[in-house]
């Protein structure tokens, strides 16, 4: 008997405009029902394409014969005494990345994952300990964005508001699929959210950063700095060795100079490392390389690592130093601690892994 090799499926998201258009023409299909499938996949979020049911049976069957839909699911979700929701999101091929919507007061916002795990191994974060496995494509990181919205409407009755790109993974080593990623959350037939309300946040990739200013990327910078010179933050952050500081400044500068916006620096305060006046002198002469504000942020205790939270009377002191010298600067508490989903302790655990 001949075995027949097992012809996969491609996932119609993977799709631009004009493929998906040549597709339907090709099949004998009238040009707009390719616009008419694209907004039941992004503006409508189809997880199916039984649901698109302005479309004839016969072409949504023929769609179904040639493509998928790798939607991402809610495999489990935890609620934290504060609030806060972190999810182990599911994808296709049984990966697990890890989501959190923060709420506050005036703002809902999405903590969302670019990567299966993560290849910069900072030492003070949980993701950092994990291996990277491959990258998310646009779809699998929009699609984290659509269940925590939905999470949002459902448990608050609100809207989402802001989305951050802080989750697990660097986003400027998964470039393209963010930046696609993005595109479609702000786009008019996508979530149409406005691009101020989205921050992605990296480690520091010098030329990445450059490249975000080239494309004119509609969305904010963030920079987690987390120590004020090279001696400190090679020790924290290995990316460092290849990404100093003076290479940052070249290229936060060149990004400032081409987008006009201004970038915030994320600053974890660890206990005797990084918390003394000078390290707020060094981090305030940082601050005048371009316009900018500082996120003083708590640290997360991790198992894998010995760095502790500085004390609440040296957290004021520094901020006190950097505010006193006319820095734009904010405390951030953590939330979401009770269930291990604040900032720096997304780690996919054996418990996120059993089937719902």
């Amino acid at each position: 008997m001949i075995t027949l090799p097992v012809i996969s499926k491609r996932d119609i998201r993977k799709l631009s405009a004009d493929e998906l258009k040549a597709f339907m023409v090709e099949h004998g299909e009238k040009p707009f029902r390719a616009k008419q499938v694209s907004e039941w996949l992004w503006k409508n979020t189809a997880s199916s394409f039984e649901e698109m049911n302005n479309i004839s049976l016969a072409t949504r069957e023929l769609l179904a014969q040639h493509f998928v839909i790798n939607g991402v699911a809610v495999q489990n979700q935890q609620l934290s005494n504060d609030g806060t929701i972190k999810s182990a999101f599911r994808l296709f091929d049984g990966n697990i990345v890890e989501g959190v919507l923060i709420p506050h007061d005036t703002r809902m916002t999405a903590c969302i994952s670019s990567q299966v795990g993560c290849s910069l191994t900072c030492k003070f974060c949980a993701t950092g300990y994990m291996d990277r496995k491959r990258n998310l494509d646009a779809a699998e990181i929009y699609d984290q964005v659509v269940r925590i919205r939905e999470q949002c409407e459902s448990q608050y009755g609100t809207p989402l508001t802001n989305i951050v790109y802080m989750g697990m993974g660097e986003p400027l080593l998964n470039y393209a699929n963010v930046v696609e990623s993005v595109r479609r959350i702000t786009a008019p037939d996508g979530l149409n959210m406005a691009p101020r309300r989205i921050t992605i946040s990296t480690a520091g990739i010098a030329k990445m950063i450059k490249k975000l200013a080239d494309d004119d990327v509609k969305a904010n910078l963030a920079l987690s700095l987390h120590a004020p010179n090279d001696t400190k933050r090679n020790e924290i952050m290995p990316i460092n060795e290849a990404n100093s500081l003076a290479a940052l400044k070249d290229a936060l500068q060149y990004y400032h100079q081409k987008t006009g916006r201004k970038v915030t620096y994320e600053y974890i305060v660890f206990e005797n490392f990084n918390d003394t006046t000078q390290d707020a002198e060094e981090l305030f002469q940082i601050s005048k390389w371009l316009p900018c504000k500082v996120n003083l942020i708590e640290y997360n205790p991790i198992s894998n690592a010995d760095y502790r939270n500085t004390g609440d009377d040296k957290l004021v002191a520094f901020h006190k130093y950097l505010a006193d010298r006319g820095v734009q600067t904010n405390v951030r508490r953590s939330r979401g601690k009770d269930i291990d989903a604040a900032c720096g302790q997304l780690a996919v655990k054996e418990k996120a892994e059993v089937a719902a």
